[in-house]
């Protein structure tokens, strides 16, 4: 009946898609899960309004027709969707199933993917991260995971829950700081999940800053609830420097790890430094970049200043130069995040400006880092898209996680777990 595929790429996309009805209520984000996991027992979380929005949207393009959900149903099994030309396509025969929630552009998703793992429910508020975890892995993540109905889609039997999820204050308001303490916060989302959903294990990453947040109080709080109200063996966190697996960037994050009481785990091994010398040349563009991340003679005199005024302070604020043999700075997206990660680079030859910039283009070879660079730093393959502006990738990269990092602690975790050798 329907000769003509309809692309994965145009659900969610009003830009692209014509005849399409206007989507709502994680309607994008539950047909592209079915979709993914159409050949798993998984997908029957999803089925039925999977089935219905396929209707709505047959009924659209075909407007001549009666669609009823038997025919949508049908369309579905046969292949309605045109196959997903993403570059990390779910692996085959997967060894575990995890969920990935404060997703981002998928970090943790590709870090256990290369272990094996198949992402059963992912989720994600922020629209221009999604667009880029759709253009990578196919799927739209489900948005606003403090919503019951947003929840309400995770699938019960899954091994492991990763979660990147912000660092807010707690209330501390009662004398055990525990559970109910931690409303309103996110935190709280993720042990509501935790509590109902009853995963093998829990990998969780925040700021180096979480440790002395609110004097401690944030993090004991977390540990007790993981420990106590959830019943959850937690060895005691560890930072980790992506500079020690592989990553040419200083970037401390706090992991915790946690193991359900029936899993019987009374002991874990965090992944020990690989030692090896690594550079911020390992990840430097091979071609010459355009001359638009070259900082104008203008805006480094600003720099320049901006430094020597802090520094008569003494403080240490203010730009920074890395060198080939160097390593980077963290990346963030906030603050100084690219002014303390700019490098030299000599190549460029024609100095013509691209954007509006104040006076003319350094001739000292002064540049930002690129958005494929910052991509590289954290460990992310030449393959993965990059489809968004400038300014939203370095926001992205600066808010994901070192992938080998986070590789480096799901192995140890699934190796505790017996699940890879």
């Amino acid at each position: 009946m329907f000769t003509d595929k309809i692309s994965i790429r145009e659900v969610g996309n009003k830009k692209n898609r014509e005849k399409i009805v206007e989507t709502e209520n994680n309607k994008d984000a539950i047909l592209t899960h079915y979709l993914y996991n159409q050949k798993s027992h998984v997908s029957k979380y999803y089925k039925k309004e999977a089935v219905s929005y396929t209707r709505e949207i047959l009924s659209s393009k075909y407007s001549d027709e009666t669609i009823t959900d038997k025919i949508a149903e049908e369309a579905l099994e046969l292949g309605l969707f045109d196959s997903f030309d993403i570059p990390f396509p779910s692996i085959p025969n997967s060894k575990f199933k995890f969920i990935d929630l404060f997703a981002g552009i998928g970090g943790f998703r590709l870090a256990l993917q290369n272990l094996g793992g198949k992402c059963v429910f992912t989720s994600e508020w922020d629209s221009k991260a999604k667009e880029t975890y759709r253009a990578n892995f196919g799927e739209i993540p489900f948005g606003d995971i403090t919503q019951e109905k947003t929840k309400s889609y995770i699938p019960n039997d899954f091994d492991i829950l990763c979660a990147g999820f912000p660092c807010q204050a707690f209330s501390i308001a009662g004398k055990r700081a525990g559970f109910e303490d931690t409303r309103g916060t996110l935190f709280f989302e993720v042990a509501e999940i935790i509590k109902k959903k009853q995963p093998k294990a829990i990998l969780l990453e925040n700021v180096k800053g979480l440790r002395n947040h609110d004097k401690g109080r944030t993090l004991n709080t977390i540990l007790n609830v993981l420990k106590n109200d959830l019943n959850y063996y937690v060895p005691n966190p560890q930072i980790l420097n992506a500079k020690d697996f592989g990553l040419p960037q200083n970037r401390e994050r706090i992991f915790i790890v946690g193991f359900h009481k029936d899993t019987g785990i009374n002991q874990f091994q965090y992944p020990v430094p690989l030692n090896y010398d690594v550079s911020f040349k390992s990840v430097k563009e091979e071609k010459v970049v355009s001359v638009k991340y070259y900082l104008s003679n203008v805006y480094l005199e600003t720099l320049k200043k901006h430094k020597a005024r802090h520094a008569s302070k003494g403080n240490g604020f203010g730009y920074q130069i890395i060198s080939d043999e160097g390593i980077a700075n963290s990346v963030m997206c906030g603050g100084m995040g690219r002014e303390r990660n700019l490098v030299y680079d000599n190549r460029l030859k024609d100095f013509t400006p691209v954007t509006n910039i104040k006076g003319d283009v350094n001739r000292q070879g002064i540049r930002k880092m690129t958005p494929r660079e910052w991509a590289r730093l954290q460990g992310f393959p030449d393959e993965y898209i990059i489809p968004v502006s400038d300014a939203s990738a370095y926001k992205q990269f600066g808010n994901s996680v070192a992938l080998p990092v986070v590789e480096a602690v799901a192995s140890q975790i699934l190796k505790t777990l017996n699940i890879i050798k």
